[in-house]
């Protein structure tokens, strides 16, 4: 499925996730509907703190819709760590780092391999 975009709507609320978790780190999965990144889950088990956030990959559900992964860097760095870099292969193709203030120019995405990727934003 080729991804279009981001709805407005779930990348305001993953911002508010950053905002809500601040100091420490959420991470959830990205799952996208008819081509539109959309939906999100929050795995089971995940333990956070200031500096990471993760969880065991066998707990992620069964989804052919699963896009990639979201997650926080409550320093306001939008590059990927090389702990990110380890984890983005595992979990899809597209992966959002949202940034402290949080605002709405406050994040970035990559791909699998830590290429910056333009996600569109769509209403």
């Amino acid at each position: 499925m080729t991804i279009q975009g981001i709805s407005e709507e779930l990348l305001n609320v993953l911002l508010h996730l950053g905002k809500e978790h601040h100091p420490n780190e959420f991470v959830a999965v990205l799952r996208e509907r008819d081509g539109i990144i959309r939906d999100f889950d929050l795995v089971p088990g995940t333990i956070s703190g200031e500096c990471s956030a993760s969880f065991l990959i066998d707990m992620l559900p069964l989804d052919i819709h699963q896009a990639g992964s979201a997650h926080s860097h409550p320093n306001g760095v939008l590059s990927p760590s090389p702990a990110d870099l380890r984890f983005f292969p595992k979990v899809g193709r597209y992966h959002v780092i949202a940034g402290y203030p949080y605002g709405r120019n406050d994040w970035a995405c990559y791909t699998a391999d830590g290429t910056p990727v333009r996600l569109e934003v769509l209403g």
